[in-house]
């Protein structure tokens, strides 16, 4: 069954893929789209047009008009876009065998953070070592919101922003996983992970979280807490986007930039290995 979901996960993301590549150049009639969709394998709907509403509702930047789909990223100018950059605090490596116990988000938009997401969750048990690196402790948590009401207050916050983090691949499926558990979909939000986008922008020996953080300066005290990182993400997300080449204009192009093979130290070793710095790794969270 857990390998069932993974796949599906898989798939998902693949699907949004195909799409977003499709529409990334030209807006497509809306008939067009509908057979791309029916080409697509393991949908959860048999009928294309549930199909796209699905993907919309889950936060894929869709919009309809006239007949004609347009994929947003791909005509929103970076200073327009809305961005939503998150960071969670967990008990456990995966769903399975834990939860979010933690979940911060920053909305920012043209230079300005607009919206801020804050909340611990209830859980039981957290691991000492979770306990040492993030003083969140079980007391703690006794009073916090239950996690299903958690994730819905943050789908309605997220809308369909692109999903901004630091080490984007733990949060993303974990929160997307931590949806699907809950009957609240998956995630089809387009994605940026700070650590690519910083490689391709900022000059640094290191691309972990707090070495960044004191090489721009970023005066945040509170460290390995889900709010706090998120804003320290936000900074570095913002310094990134200073220094963009001229020519990346429109959203859909800077997610492709952040994957692009311009990396500014492309002989330096994985960053976590040389930094340090506990976010995400292994060490902390068990991934």
């Amino acid at each position: 069954m857990k390998a069932k979901t993974k796949r599906k996960n898989q798939i998902h993301l693949c699907n949004s893929d195909i799409l977003a590549s499709k529409l990334s150049s030209k807006d497509l009639p809306l008939e067009e789209v509908l057979r791309i969709i029916t080409s697509f394998k393991d949908t959860f709907f048999n009928s294309p047009s549930l199909e796209l509403e699905l993907l919309i509702a889950n936060g894929f930047p869709l919009e309809i008009k006239d007949e004609h789909v347009r994929l947003k990223t791909a005509r929103t100018q970076i200073c327009d876009q809305s961005f939503c950059i998150v960071d969670i605090e967990t008990n456990a490596s995966n769903i399975q065998k834990g939860q979010i116990i933690e979940l911060g988000a920053v909305k920012y938009k043209n230079g300005e953070i607009t919206d801020k997401f804050d909340s611990l969750v209830y859980a039981k048990d957290i691991p000492p070592y979770i306990q040492e690196v993030t003083n969140i402790t079980p007391s703690m948590l006794e009073d916090a919101p239950k996690i299903q009401d958690v994730l819905e207050e943050f789908k309605m916050f997220l809308e369909d922003d692109i999903f901004v983090a630091h080490d984007i691949k733990f949060d993303y499926k974990f929160i997307s996983d931590s949806f699907e558990k809950y009957d609240l979909g998956v995630l089809e939000n387009r994605k940026l992970c700070t650590i690519d986008l910083s490689k391709r922008t900022i000059k640094a020996k290191r691309y972990g979280l707090d070495f960044l953080k004191d090489l721009l300066n970023i005066d945040i005290a509170f460290q390995h807490r889900a709010y706090s990182d998120a804003l320290s993400t936000t900074y570095i997300l913002e310094h990134a986007l200073e220094k963009l080449p001229n020519e990346i204009q429109v959203s859909e192009d800077l997610l492709v930039f952040a994957k692009s093979n311009n990396i500014i130290n492309p002989v330096e070793k994985p960053y976590a290995k040389k930094d340090g710095d506990i976010k995400k790794e292994e060490k902390d969270k068990n991934v």
